[in-house]
């Protein structure tokens, strides 16, 4: 059983947390929109400015030269800890947005044609909708939907007839930003390319809660953001199978991304260079090692035990309070619980938690194609993270029913 001591312990080393807000300590339960930094990911930022910054990849100077070795290193633990093959397969960009734009416009402009069929769900952040709607307008292709359960798990009754002969691309995440609902992406993968699909897995609610391994997923390509994984904001993964990325076109063009340039002609570099055009976020990228190793040194197991113990306090006592919804039900999900109450607007409960130190996420947290679904405007999601404690749930609940009072 998780000790509360071994949660505090952890505590200590975000110092963010120990702060009040309106008077009231903070209880930071908007884990799903960001995570909170440690101090190792702080003290990074703040060493490369001022002691390292310098550009990398060109100087041959010795500042270039240690920024260069800190920035790759980093390529080399976020390969380890999804278990690529290679750090070719490793592109860095600014965030999982930026990585599904990527692929849209590289592997998306060459590969799909008229008709084609590119199939996503209805759990779907609008980051993975939006892009495949442009690609899909410009190509004359079609979108299909994989439909979901009242219970908010994807419905794969129908699978067979959706990802179909003509399917070309899938593009899921692995776990909902708004439900939590772990999916279930080994047959929808196996589907896919059966049919000779190729598969990008969203993969920014699922790095923070449980490991990767996407040799084992056998994804074709799979992508996730920083500030959602205890590191800096501005700072993404996109990883993508070897013999894809080579055939793949670069995306920007500039520097770094070439190997020689003429007005005749350009060729290009390697990979991964070849799509990290420009000079990149450096701090950003040397920042994520220090959150890779705090995930590696807490372990995962201490991760799954306390959420799963706070999603249990939390939903048992939301269950208790009369006209309450909880949406997302599947028996496999993360640490995120998203409801609203009949006559109360999700923003009004939110800015009364708010006024008592309590960060909850309130409205459709860009997925409106699934609270179309439900038939409401949206909800109050509170996610947790390995820092949360259950006196922070308690406290949660208290300023709940006190909030349902005011506004009742």
């Amino acid at each position: 059983m998780i000790q509360d001591s071994y949660i505090e312990d952890i505590r200590k080393s975000f110092p963010i947390l120990h702060q009040k807000i309106h008077g009231s300590p903070l209880v930071y339960f908007d884990n799903a929109a960001t995570t909170q930094k440690p101090i190792g990911v702080i003290k990074a930022i703040e060493e490369y400015y001022t002691r390292l910054n310098a550009n990398i990849h060109r100087g041959a100077h010795h500042l270039a030269n240690i920024s260069t070795e800190r920035f790759e290193s980093v390529r080399e633990k976020i390969r380890a800890f999804i278990n690529a093959q290679e750090t070719s397969e490793i592109i860095f960009t600014s965030g999982t947005t930026d990585a599904i734009n990527l692929v849209a416009q590289t592997w998306g402009r060459q590969n799909i044609v008229d008709g084609d069929e590119i199939v996503l769900s209805m759990l779907e952040h609008h980051s993975n909708i939006v892009p495949w709607q442009m690609l899909a307008e410009e190509k004359k292709a079609i979108i299909r939907v994989i439909p979901i359960t009242q219970d908010g798990e994807m419905d794969l009754t129908q699978i067979d007839s959706i990802i179909n002969a003509k399917t070309k691309f899938v593009a899921v995440n692995q776990v909902s930003n708004a439900l939590g609902s772990i999916n279930p992406i080994e047959t929808i993968i196996s589907k896919a390319h059966a049919v000779g699909s190729k598969v990008l897995i969203d993969g920014a609610q699922a790095v923070s809660h449980f490991a990767v391994n996407v040799s084992k997923l056998d994804c074709d390509f799979y992508c996730f953001s920083g500030h959602k994984l205890y590191g800096p904001t501005g700072i993404g993964v996109l990883y993508g199978k070897k013999e894809l990325l080579e055939k793949m076109p670069p995306w920007r063009g500039g520097g770094e991304m070439i190997k020689s340039v003429s007005f005749e002609r350009t060729t290009y570099n390697e990979l991964p260079h070849k799509f990290e055009a420009g000079t990149p976020n450096i701090e950003g990228v040397i920042a994520m090692g220090p959150a890779l190793d705090f995930i590696n040194e807490t372990g995962w197991e201490l991760f799954s035990e306390n959420e799963e113990r706070l999603l249990n306090f939390v939903t048992d006592e939301l269950e208790k309070i009369s006209d309450l919804r909880i949406f997302g039900k599947s028996k496999n999900k993360t640490g995120v619980i998203s409801f609203q109450i009949e006559g109360i607007h999700p923003y009004d409960l939110g800015t009364l938690l708010d006024q008592q130190g309590i960060a909850v996420r309130t409205g459709h947290h860009c997925t409106e194609p699934l609270w179309n679904f439900y038939q409401v405007p949206g909800s109050v999601r509170a996610s947790f993270a390995v820092y949360n404690t259950l006196e922070e749930g308690e406290i949660f609940i208290k300023a709940l029913h006190k909030s349902i009072k005011l506004l009742k």
